[in-house]
């Protein structure tokens, strides 16, 4: 009853996550329990070459979440879901979304998974002496400008996915730092892009004759807590075709995955840090200063807040693995056995704690696109062995959750081992880490560190972004974020730690050692493999 009386007095939190394969919106009450979750499934597509979502799948997507969660509520509480307290938007990072002056769409979406941007990327990095990833929206515009495409010269906004959702429920062209800095260089003493860098962008444009400027077409940055706009009518209407929803609903600034799993982790302060293992796989550290010097395997970005933060951006993390559940769900269906995939999963991941700490000399690489950090710009799936290998089901299953995490932890072995970088301690959260004591056991293993699992992990970064919708409606005068989470939501939650056992962390270094070696296959496979 005090559940329902707090949905009907819009005592709530509401943040809805754009993931790579399903769309996820939790409801949430002011200590960040949660109250309701809506889902809705999908996948992206490769179109001419470019990994991409039909915009029309986008607004069916988000509204078949909405409408998810509002069915469940409405089972659970008997209640229509009207209003909430503050609601806020995430997506998956990086990415471009170009629209003209009437805010119609003028070039195909394109993800972080798109690797099509190496001249650009290349160019920006040793102008600004500042890594740019390939998957950057400033790498994605410039390498459209290199590419002579005639929709530049029509850009009126340029945008990352969690900022164009934004723009249609408010009408507000901002984002969040974080995710803005999935976009271009932050300056986080400025808490907004490194204006140094910006004069050079537009110098470098400004040959090509566009009328705008770099600062016009894309969003205002913005910080947790700040104003970022309310639900317009037209946004409720968009949003809820049930035409419940009401309009007047603060927002938060939007944000990217990689800052709702800070926030869903408590890992938004300087010395904290987070693996988020999922579609994609990447592990950020805040730090307390910045790096030595520039690594092309390293993004720099910030938190929610604005603190620096360096990521271990892979592409690739478990849909191959995921592939290959799917395979396994095929064959007990065929042979009569009606099995749910979620005990599949914790059945196959479970038995793979059998295995042999190096996996028996089994090698895959689950690269479905390119993978900046091994520096391979195309993708190719590969299961390898020898006929000396210790080919079970258990290795067979090993090998593809360590291997979700092999390209991640070529960049941590930077930070940790190169860098020095100091870390009090690790969380992970996403899928990986659902069935309990595996993902984590694997992760402390790469990392040589404990790992932290929340019993809130699997909520993943659509909780996130609910806390920071909640933040914007709660904070107190002068309360950071930190302190926020850490004293009025996390001093509530329980998790499980795991410490690295010495056996796991030898048998995935000699993993690595074949991972790395194995990297000339993958090269090769890319020569041959062009059908």
């Amino acid at each position: 009853m005090e559940a329902k009386r707090r949905i009907e007095q819009g005592e709530t939190a509401l943040g809805i996550e754009l993931g790579s394969t399903r769309i996820k919106g939790v409801l949430i009450d002011r200590k960040g329990q949660v109250l309701g979750v809506g889902i809705y499934d999908w996948e992206n597509s490769l179109v001419d070459n470019i990994w991409t979502y039909d915009l029309e799948e986008i607004h069916r997507g988000i509204r078949g979440c909405y409408s998810s969660l509002r069915e469940q509520v409405k089972s659970e509480y008997g209640v229509d879901l009207r209003r909430v307290g503050a609601m806020g938007i995430s997506a998956m990072m990086h990415g471009y979304m170009a629209l003209d002056k009437e805010g119609k769409q003028i070039a195909p979406f394109q993800t972080w998974r798109n690797t099509n941007t190496q001249k650009a990327a290349d160019e920006l990095t040793e102008l600004f002496h500042f890594n740019i990833p390939l998957r950057w929206t400033a790498a994605h515009l410039y390498q459209r400008i290199l590419d002579g495409e005639e929709h530049v010269k029509r850009l009126d906004y340029v945008a990352t996915l969690s900022a164009y959702i934004h723009w249609k429920l408010t009408g507000k062209r901002v984002i969040g730092i974080g995710d803005g800095a999935g976009m271009f260089p932050i300056d986080s003493d400025a808490l907004d892009y490194d204006e140094g860098m910006v004069k050079k962008f537009d110098a470098l444009v400004e040959p090509y004759g566009y009328t705008w400027k770099m600062r016009e077409v894309f969003p205002r940055i913005l910080t947790a807590g700040d104003d970022a706009g309310i639900l317009t009518e037209e946004g409720a209407a968009f949003l809820d075709e049930a035409g419940f929803l009401q309009a007047g609903i603060p927002l938060c600034p939007p944000e990217g995955d990689a800052g709702t799993g800070m926030t869903a982790t408590n890992s938004v302060a300087p010395r904290t840090g987070n693996v988020s293992a999922g579609t994609s796989t990447f592990a950020m550290i805040v730090l307390e200063k910045q790096l030595s010097q520039v690594y092309r395997e390293i993004d720099m970005v910030t938190t929610p807040a604005g603190f620096p933060c360096a990521m271990s951006h892979a592409n690739n993390g478990t849909s191959d693995l995921n592939a290959w559940v799917g395979l396994f769900k095929e064959f007990a269906d065929l042979m009569g056995m009606k099995t749910e995939t979620g005990q599949l999963f914790e059945t196959l991941y479970t038995n793979a704690l059998k295995g042999d700490p190096d996996c028996g000399g089994l090698l895959s690489y689950g690269y479905y696109s390119g993978e900046n950090i091994t520096m391979l710009n195309e993708g190719r799936l590969a299961f390898l062995r020898t006929p000396e290998s210790h080919f079970n089901l258990a290795n067979f299953m090993k090998v593809h959750l360590y291997t979700s995490l092999g390209a991640v932890k070529l960049g941590m072995d930077i930070l940790m081992e190169e860098e020095k970088v100091k870390v009090d301690r690790i969380m992970g959260h996403g899928g990986f880490f659902k069935t309990k004591g595996v993902g984590q056991r694997y992760l402390a293993a790469a990392v040589k560190a404990p790992v932290t699992v929340m019993d809130t992990a699997s909520e993943g970064g659509a909780w996130g972004i609910a806390l920071l919708a909640a933040y914007r409606m709660d904070r107190k005068a002068g309360e950071s974020l930190e302190d926020y989470l850490e004293n009025r939501i996390f001093c509530q939650m329980s998790g499980e730690t795991i410490e690295p056992c010495e056996e796991d962390v030898e048998g995935f270094g000699v993993f690595m050692d074949r991972y790395k070696a194995g990297l000339e296959i993958e090269k090769t496979a890319i020569d041959v493999m062009d059908w």
